[in-house]
């Protein structure tokens, strides 16, 4: 009986994920260089420095995301005042967005003609442009980031034992202590999967690049101009196996810390 429930679930992951991930790995060993495309990833420096510039604004977003959703997460969690599930409701609102709609936002604000350069010009400091830039593509990641680890601190912070820190303080801990001591350790779950989701997020994240990648160099971008532009498609096999690998790692590190299941982001 068991084995019949479970042959729907099964059939499903075997068409839609195991079959294509062999396939996919198995094509990444069909061009001109062989099983050798995997390596040439790690030692190509077009491709390692796409992989590392990646990496490295993933942790950035990653950073930021959970320093801002956390902090505002919290204190939506604690407090209710007027226009509270208003202001909630405007927070979250980026989810509802596709990336390229997010990237002609940034556009919009950092742009040629954004509103951020024509208020600088306006002030006599100049025009600064830096929508199609790291930049432009950090504050992309980031505004589309941020509801996810929001949502996920204030279901975690609302199921904190506020009596908890109210002993603390009573034993003299300072605002600070209480927080390291007390609020931190309660919350590293929740911020240690948010904070896995939000790097898988911003590994993987296409539309947002693809509409600001004048000058940008990430991994997702590298993948779609070898396949479409150069029509080296075993490489671009091996480079997204190698993105879902560190993915996947990074993942796997949450699961290893919560002790739970972190699901990864579409």
């Amino acid at each position: 009986m068991l084995i019949l429930l479970a042959t729907p679930a099964v059939a499903v992951f075997s068409a839609f994920w195991l079959l294509p991930m062999v396939r996919l790995a198995l094509f990444a060993g069909t061009g001109p260089t062989g099983w050798n495309a995997y390596l040439a990833v790690l030692t190509h420096p077009q491709y390692l420095a796409s992989l590392i510039a990646t990496v490295l604004l993933s942790l950035a977003v990653t950073a930021a995301t959970l320093a801002i959703g956390g902090i505002a997460g919290v204190f939506l969690s604690r407090h209710d005042f007027r226009g509270r599930n208003a202001l909630v409701g405007m927070l979250t609102l980026p989810l509802a967005f596709p990336g390229v709609v997010v990237g002609f936002m940034v556009i919009l604000l950092a742009g040629r003609q954004g509103l951020i350069g024509l208020l600088a010009q306006a002030l006599g400091a100049g025009k600064p442009v830096f929508a199609y830039s790291m930049g432009g593509l950090f504050l992309g990641y980031l505004y589309f980031s941020i509801p996810r680890v929001l949502l996920t601190v204030m279901a975690a912070a609302e199921k904190l034992d506020p009596a908890l820190e109210e002993a603390a303080r009573s034993l003299g801990a300072s605002p600070g202590r209480v927080v390291r001591d007390v609020l931190l350790p309660g919350l590293k779950p929740a911020l240690i999967g948010a904070g896995a989701l939000c790097f898988a997020t911003a590994m993987g994240a296409f539309g947002t690049a693809f509409t600001l990648a004048t000058r940008i160099s990430v991994l997702p971008m590298t993948i779609y101009t070898e396949f479409t532009l150069y029509a080296d498609m075993a490489t671009a096999a091996a480079m997204s196996l190698v993105l879902g690998a560190v993915t996947w790692a990074a993942l796997a590190l949450a699961r290893n810390a919560t002790g739970a299941g972190v699901a990864a982001a579409a």
